[in-house]
């Protein structure tokens, strides 16, 4: 469903301005429902762009979809689809064929916590589908029609946990290496067709999961500053940024410790976040587990 733009845009911002003129056109966010993804969506469409809003909630969708038409004149587009299904990037793809789209922020994702050998198997592989297969389905392809029209921009979301293995975390700090290396590659790569690629690696972020997956996370960073800070640092000359003050200091501080010993600091740290909690969801839009009983099967977007 769509909703055409018709009022014009209010003054804005110097940086959100200069997105309106580097990305003009349409913007592709996935997990666009909840979270940093939502954040991204309005903050763009603040700045002028039309959205397309990938998610599996429907609903949710048509409601921001509304909001932000009526907030900010800009056109949009529900696309309504699960990207851990094999047919999920080719929906959005077909979805989108008709558009300039100029922009990608592939947000959607999600994680778990605790023992390894204690997840479920098939939610590990479902995460690592979402995480890593489509990510790199969705950039390849709007990698190519970026480069066809001579400009664009990709924004990727790694995380603090992916410059190193995480004890308690293993396969999602895996898949969020993935992304921190294919993103660093990107940039290099595409800068010379006029394609910017940003990769966002933050700490701890007020999503809504925290109080769902039993994870203590009172130092956690707001999804709107992660967001701001991100598209501010989009069409730079860093592949990537730490946004907010908490993901610089952890990160840096971090970094400066040899590998093995930040391996054994974060498997201290998840431990301390998630105390009791063997093997739960870190999906932020999946419902609460009911206390004593397994986690919710996760949700992506």
């Amino acid at each position: 469903m769509t909703h055409d733009g018709q009022t014009p845009p209010p003054a804005r911002p110097r940086w959100q301005a200069k997105l309106a003129d580097r990305y003009d056109g349409w913007a592709v966010v996935t997990g666009a429902s909840d979270g940093i993804g939502r954040q991204m969506a309005g903050l763009l469409a603040a700045a002028g762009l039309h959205v397309v809003l990938v998610a599996r909630r429907e609903a949710a969708l048509e409601v921001l979809a509304a909001e932000l038409h009526a907030a900010h004149g800009v056109s949009t587009l529900v696309v309504a689809v699960d990207l851990a299904t094999p047919g999920g990037v080719d929906t959005v793809l077909s979805a989108t064929e008709h558009l300039d789209v100029a922009l990608l922020v592939a947000a959607a994702g999600y994680g778990t916590a605790g023992a390894f050998l204690g997840q479920d198997l098939a939610m590990e592989l479902d995460m690592v589908s979402v995480n890593v297969r489509a990510v790199t389905a969705i950039t390849h392809a709007f990698g190519r029609r970026f480069v066809a029209r001579g400009r664009g921009g990709i924004v990727l979301f790694g995380s603090l946990v992916g410059f190193q293995g995480v004890p308690g975390s293993a396969t999602y700090s895996a898949t969020k290496a993935f992304v921190q290396t294919f993103g660093e590659a990107l940039q290099r790569e595409l800068a010379p067709h006029g394609v910017d690629v940003l990769v966002a690696a933050p700490g701890p972020v007020h999503t809504g999961f925290a109080a769902r997956a039993t994870m203590s996370m009172s130092s956690a960073a707001n999804a709107d500053d992660v967001a701001r800070a991100t598209l501010r640092a989009l069409g730079g000359r860093g592949a990537t940024v730490r946004p907010g003050g908490r993901a610089k200091l952890l990160g840096y501080g971090l970094g400066s410790l040899p590998r093995g010993l930040r391996v054994r600091v974060l498997q201290t740290i998840m431990a301390s976040m998630t105390p009791g909690s063997p093997s739960v969801t870190l999906d932020p839009r999946s419902p609460a587990p009911d206390p004593g009983s397994p986690a919710h099967p996760a949700a992506h977007g």
